[in-house]
Order: structure tokens, then sequence, then C-alpha cells
């Protein structure tokens, strides 16, 4: 199976909620749609789906136009943010009712929801009542129903919000491989960049029902297109510092030096903006090549085994992404410290002019990893 958008549109009175979106997909292919909260993704797999009818544009299945063809007539199935399951059903029915409406014989039926409800760890429940399990194992149902009708098109919206840590772990892991053994196309929409890198395959990044940028989803995180992707992109979002190249240097923030080195090397004289991560940012010094930002501690917040400290360069807002739980007073001076080949460059319209090296990039996640760092 193929689908394909041509120049999708979706408004509902003057507001405009998907704008020309053009996109493809192949059998077998896993897509995720990156894009924080109303951003269009929900809209945009309603479109997909036949759920809602696009104001413009086409959708292409196999080269033909199923535009306006109702959603029982297409090889679909959905997954929601809410696990959503028939109450008085048992677990085995719940996942045999798309079957049973397909009115598949009884014995492939069975067949098909044992297969199913093993791969998801159900098969211990099969006899048991939705509210008679827990709220993973309730949306592990609402998954197997999907999967157990073997469509092309599989759409996932979020399916993993409302469960805890400990649990989307679990289930993004089991999710991947399920859809490495299927054929179908898997588009799947999460807010967490990291989710996306972990699920892996290609995205779409798309902010205000507009896309900024699909690609493989290594190749978009390590070089995101625009200062907005890399916003979208990073988690805390990315840290930008104003900055000018003269005099064969770049001087950001408040008139700090930065070395025109390695990626850096070949930019002219001019206005950019520099991005950094906030887990390429640290607050000890890991070689003589770091720069050193001057700060004062607006907040710590702790986030299970990591502490995100913010603090002020002057005007400018930078988030510190630390291991560990960290005691920071607020207030209190701090130097941060950054490599000058983990910043990201984009010129005055925000467009990217050089990106760091992976190695670069990922010398300093093992640095955060293993470094022995010490809070101010």
């Amino acid at each position: 199976m193929s689908l394909r958008l041509e120049s999708i549109g979706k408004k509902v009175g003057r507001e405009t909620h998907i704008d020309a979106v053009s996109l493809e997909f192949e059998a077998g292919s896993r897509n995720v749609l990156l894009g924080r909260t109303l951003s269009g993704k929900t809209s945009l797999l309603r479109l997909m789906a036949g759920l809602d009818r696009p104001t413009c544009g086409r959708v292409m299945v196999n080269g033909q136009d199923v535009t306006g063809k109702s959603v029982r007539k297409r090889s679909i199935a959905m997954v929601y943010q809410q696990f959503i399951n028939y109450p008085s059903l048992s677990v085995f029915d719940n996942i045999a009712s798309p079957l049973k409406i397909a009115k598949i014989p009884k014995l492939e039926i069975y067949k098909r929801v044992r297969t199913t409800a093993e791969m998801l760890h159900l098969e211990g429940f099969l006899d048991r009542i939705p509210s008679e399990l827990s709220g993973g194992q309730q949306q592990r149902v609402a998954i197997a129903r999907a999967l157990v009708k073997e469509t092309d098109l599989l759409l996932l919206d979020e399916p993993l919000v409302n469960l805890d840590y400990k649990l989307r772990e679990e289930l993004r892991a089991e999710l991947q491989d399920i859809f490495e053994a299927r054929q179908a196309i898997v588009v799947y929409t999460t807010t967490e960049p990291t989710e996306a890198l972990m699920l892996g395959g290609n995205v779409v990044v798309i902010d205000e029902g507009r896309v900024l940028q699909t690609g493989a989803t290594p190749e978009v995180y390590h070089h995101p297109a625009t200062t907005k992707v890399a916003e979208v992109f990073s988690d805390p979002p990315i840290n930008f510092l104003t900055g000018r190249v003269y005099g064969g240097v770049a001087r950001v923030g408040r008139n700090i030096e930065v070395p025109l080195h390695n990626h850096m090397k070949s930019l002219t004289e001019g206005n950019y903006t520099f991005g950094v991560r906030s887990n390429h940012l640290f607050v000890s010094r890991g070689s003589q090549q770091d720069i050193e930002i001057p700060a004062t501690v607006e907040l710590a917040e702790i986030n299970g085994s990591e502490t995100f400290i913010h603090a002020n360069h002057g005007d400018i807002q930078l988030v510190v992404q630390e291991k560990g739980v960290r005691s920071v007073r607020i207030g209190v001076e701090l130097t941060i410290y950054v490599s000058p080949s983990c910043f990201f460059v984009y010129d005055e319209e925000g467009a990217l002019v050089a990106s760091p090296s992976r190695e670069a990039t990922e010398a300093a996640s093992d640095r955060r990893r293993h470094g022995p760092h010490r809070a101010e």
C-alpha cells in the first residue's frame, strides 16, 4: 500500500487547522508526526483515516483518489490517547469485535485474537472485563483491537500519553518490535522528541498545521532545518543566543567570544542565532576549549533522575540538563560551560547554516552521562 496526501488542507470556520500538507508513505514504513499540543497532528490523522473530509486537496491510496471514501471502506485501524474499550465485553470479545463486524469465520477470529493477545501479553486476561485491568492493560486491549484487523494503515494518536513512565517505556519497546514485523504503514503521533527518536523510522515535524521538515528521524534531529524545527525537536526547548561574526570570531550573548573552528570555520561576517541543546550545557568545565557563560539561577526543576537548571544570562534564558538530583539555590551566580563544537548556527531568517557533527554531540551526551559534574 502507498498513501499520498496532495496539498491537503482543513479549515473550520475561519481557522486553518491543516495548511496545504503534502506527504507520502510507503508500505512497511514507520512514521512519527512530531509536534506540540494543538499543532495539527490529530487533525492530520483524521484526514488520513477518512474521519474528516479535507477542505482542499486529495488523499490517494495506491494511486486511487479515496478522499470522499467512508472510513468503513478503508483498510484502517486507529488507536487514541484514551483507551476506548467496550466495558461489558470480555477482553477476548473486545479484541475480536472488528473481526466479528467483518464476518470473519469463528476459527480465524479465535486464532487471530489469541496471536494478537500473546503479542501484547494479554493471553491470561481474555476472560476478564476491562474494569478488572490496569490502565496499561486496558490500553494494550485497545492496541490489540487495532492490530488484530491487520489493516494496511495503522494510526496511533499519542497512545501512551496517559500511562506512567515505566509502562510507557515497556510498551514503546514492544510496539517497535510489532511495527517491524508488519507491512502496514504506521503513523504515530507524539509531542515528545525522545519518543520520536526511540521509535526511529521517519519523522514529520509539524507546527500550526504546517509541515516544517520531514526525513529520517536521526537526520532531522541532527540537522533541524530551521529554528522552529530545533525548538520542536528538543525537550527542553533548545537554547538560543544571538550573535555576530566578525574579526574571525563569533560574539554571542553578552560579548562572549566563540572561536570559529570545525563546522563554524566557513561562517561569513554577519548576524546569526546560535543554538545549543540543554543536554550539551554543563555546570563544570570539561575541557580547555569550553566557553564560559555567566548566569544567575532562576529555578532548579527535578524531573526523575535529572535536574533542569533554569538560569538567566542577561535577558537570555538558558536551561541546563544535569544528571542526578541537584540542589541549586535560586539567585546564585553560576558559570555554564559549553563546547563550541555543539552549536547549531542559523541565519537571520532562521534557516540552518551549520550543524555540529554527530561525534561532537555524542561526545557531549556521553560526558553528561558519565562525567563527574558538580552544581555550583
